[in-house]
């Protein structure tokens, strides 16, 4: 009898349609080495830094495409330069820091030398000692420059790629999430700090998690305590036209007191309920709107690891590292504006308290991955449903009670790995 263990990779997709999603895709080694080649190391545009994060020559930070390292850098004439963390000799890690400013990198294992956009330029001993040893006659440097990234930079956010053929990073992105970068980062932006969280659970689930609408007034309570997002408020999904990326969007409009009152008599079941709950400082849901429209809550998901956030006045980047077929980091950038008051800027990092991995709500978010995680690892043959919308086509949607914007996620990441369906309705 044979001993060998199936993998992910054998697996039928259980409907075409994608309202289903068969668990082994979170936990099977196999598919996530795929994910590494096919996805991460493929034709998509993955964050790698802002522009403000290196604004003189010779600075540079390190950050990761999927589980890659890469250091981003400013030249000396000022250009963005991107190159994988590992030395073409014997595959050191060539710069150890976070963050910094070097004239050079020179890797600390033989002290190999690298330019800014990661050209060999030195090799000690290349030519020997007393006339022994050294490199071939042949050895030539710039046949060993470090493994260079395509950079595209959009509104300060600098973009990288190890593909030599992609489409231009606005057309990736697509107009409804180009419309939505475009009012966020309308002003000069400020960094106003980091936070670093580890959750164990697969790098998809999150993928989900912000994608979706439907989970946010329900797992959130704190939302509809105090009037984040309900379910009756306006708003809905908007995709790119491959479905890839994706913006759940949320306005107030002078109803939702009325609403939120007939929400929260529903809520009263639920053990979560605490009406008797009252914020002792309410600065920590903000004080001041950045922007004097109706907007409250942008969550822009881009494929295949970037999440651009605006939950009422807080605003971060979360880049998504994956670490793992169960487990990933987040790296959460948060930023205010270049031209904001000391009060402004305050307020921006009070609400790390709300939205932040120890925050009243994204905290929630890892948690409900974990569990997730904890539940499907070990299942095979089982699949989830993704029903609430609808099993139509994955188009726009006008309501905040769907799922069919994790329907686009799933079209898209089925037909980037090649896993074949069954042509079977859901």
């Amino acid at each position: 009898m044979s001993t060998v263990r199936p993998t992910g990779l054998d697996i039928q997709w259980p409907t075409d349609d994608s309202t289903r999603v068969p668990y082994e895709v979170f936990s099977d080694a196999d598919i996530y080495e795929v994910e590494l080649t096919k996805i991460f190391s493929g034709a998509h545009w993955t964050y790698l830094a802002l522009s403000q994060e290196i604004p003189e020559p010779g600075d540079f930070t390190t950050t990761y495409v999927g589980e890659r390292c890469v250091v981003v850098n400013r030249g000396e004439g000022g250009e963005v330069n991107a190159f994988e963390n590992r030395c073409a000799h014997r595959g050191a890690r060539v710069v150890p820091r976070l963050r910094g400013n070097a004239k050079q990198f020179n890797c600390p294992y033989h002290m190999w030398c690298y330019d800014h956009g990661g050209k060999l330029k030195a090799v000690p001993q290349q030519t020997g000692v007393k006339g022994k040893g050294g490199m071939p006659a042949d050895f030539e440097l710039s046949n060993h420059n470090l493994t260079s990234l395509k950079t595209e930079t959009y509104k300060g956010m600098i973009f990288g790629t190890f593909a030599d053929e992609i489409m231009p990073l606005t057309e990736y992105l697509g107009p409804a999430l180009v419309t939505q970068i475009d009012r966020i980062f309308a002003r000069p932006l400020r960094v106003l700090g980091y936070f670093r969280q580890s959750v164990e659970a697969n790098w998809k689930l999150y993928a989900e998690n912000t994608r979706d609408p439907y989970h946010a007034p329900l797992l959130h309570l704190f939302h509809v305590s105090f009037g984040i997002q309900t379910p009756a408020m306006e708003g809905g999904s908007y995709m790119d036209p491959e479905g890839k990326n994706n913006c759940i969007l949320v306005k107030t409009n002078p109803d939702d007191a009325k609403d939120h009152d007939l929400l929260l008599e529903q809520y009263k079941s639920n053990d979560k309920y605490r009406p008797d709950i009252a914020l002792k400082d309410p600065r920590i849901i903000g004080t001041r709107r950045s922007y004097d429209d109706a907007t409250n809550l942008v969550i822009m998901s881009i494929f295949p690891s970037l999440v651009i956030a605006q939950v009422e006045n807080a605003f971060q980047i979360r880049h998504v590292r994956p670490k793992g077929p169960d487990k990933f980091e987040i790296f959460w950038t948060y930023f205010g504006f270049d031209d904001a008051d000391k009060e402004e800027a305050d307020d921006k990092l009070r609400l790390a308290n709300m939205i932040g991995p120890a925050g009243f709500i994204s905290m929630e978010d890892g948690e409900a991955a974990r569990l997730v995680q904890e539940a499907v690892r070990t299942q095979r043959g089982a699949s989830s449903v993704i029903e609430m919308g609808g099993r139509g086509a994955v188009e726009d949607q006008d309501t905040l009670a769907q799922e069919v914007s994790l329907r686009g996620f799933w079209q898209y990441y089925r037909k980037t790995m090649g896993f074949p369906g069954n042509g079977g309705p859901s």
